[in-house]
């Protein structure tokens, strides 16, 4: 049952505490939760009440209409939105709105990618057809998404709340609170928009299985796993539990080294003290050019050659775009497709 709300208003205060999390300024380049990309301190938020409040308000948002009900309205986080009848065109701003979208069976005719990775991401190629670029998740072309004629458009206050007002004047308008570590939340919102509730439960209950399999076929004597990400700007990050990876390694009980097992999105280092990454197993990915990160730096030190992953021969790259971007059910699977290649081995 949807639990009502106060109005615009009363939601907006209700997320005050997670747009608290851009109070450092920068750009949102990147995905996962606030922005996975340059330098921006508002990538790594702190403070674990602020996301579990996060991820509870939006578990109650969504609608109350059965299926194939229309006109619906959808309670998300800038308000309420009446969505006439069935959406056709839908426009995604963010690459887990396109995650979402794709897995329920829709091509999209606009998706916003991040600056880091332009194109159309290659896992969902196959299934997301050709949308047409409006602009980047930090730059949005209001112009070009206006000229798709959208019956819905989906993405995420933390992103762009600033254009709301602007983009529900093109089209409906659903909003999550941010993306990230709230992605099954914000995909049953999306799902609860399209009339695709059931379809999306399904495949979470899919991943749910999928991601109990693996827990069940490591053991109770799981390795260690320390996420990796290099970012422009020499910006290096160790994921932690409030993160997409992270709560799919939470989900599988897999456990990680201190420093990651923490409430918040990551943790930064240098590659002066890449030491502080060690565990059983190294995963690392790396936003946008390597070339533009401190990659080959951090990994010609000789603190990493005596990490007890690479060592051991465990430190592996993994694709940026699944693990890190994804922020989708399409995406979660891979990386659990991954997980057991390298630690069932």
């Amino acid at each position: 049952m949807l639990h009502r709300r106060r109005g615009t208003a009363a939601v907006a205060l209700a997320v005050a505490a997670a747009l608290s999390l851009a109070a450092c300024g920068g750009s949102n380049d990147g995905a996962d939760n606030a922005g996975s990309g340059a330098a921006d301190k508002k990538d790594v938020a702190k403070g674990g009440k602020d996301f579990a409040s996060a991820a509870k308000k939006t578990a109650a948002m969504g609608t109350d209409a059965k299926a194939g009900q229309w006109p619906r309205t959808v309670e998300h986080a800038m308000g309420e939105t009446v969505i006439k009848s069935q959406p056709k065109r839908v426009v995604v701003l963010d690459v887990g709105e396109l995650d979402n979208v794709v897995s329920l069976g829709i091509k999209p005719v606009g998706l916003a990618p991040t600056e880091g990775s332009p194109e159309l991401p290659s896992y969902l190629k196959k299934d997301a057809g050709t949308p047409a670029n409006v602009g980047t998740i930090n730059n949005l072309n209001l112009e070009a998404i206006a000229g798709l004629k959208p019956d819905l458009i989906l993405g995420s206050q933390l992103r762009a709340a600033d254009k709301y007002d602007e983009l529900s004047k093109i089209a409906p308008t659903v909003f999550s609170i941010r993306p990230g570590f709230t992605w099954k939340e914000n995909y049953l919102l999306n799902a609860s928009a399209l009339d695709k509730t059931a379809e999306a439960k399904a495949k979470l209950a899919a991943y749910d299985k999928k991601v109990d399999e693996l827990g069940a076929e490591l053991g109770a004597d799981k390795p260690t796993v320390s996420m990796v990400r290099f970012m422009p700007d020499g910006v290096i990050r160790l994921y932690a539990n409030a993160s997409f990876i992270g709560t799919i390694l939470k989900d599988a009980g897999i456990p990680r080294p201190k420093n990651q097992d923490i409430e918040d999105l990551a943790a930064e280092v240098s590659a002066e003290n890449i030491d502080q990454a060690d565990a059983d197993y190294i995963f690392t990915g790396v936003y946008g050019d390597p070339k533009a990160t401190d990659k080959s730096r951090a990994q010609g030190n000789p603190l990493w050659k005596n990490l007890k992953a690479v060592k051991a021969g465990h430190a592996y790259d993994v694709p940026d775009e699944t693990w890190y971007l994804g922020l989708g059910v399409t995406a979660a699977g891979e990386v659990l497709t991954d997980l057991e290649k390298y630690l069932a081995e």
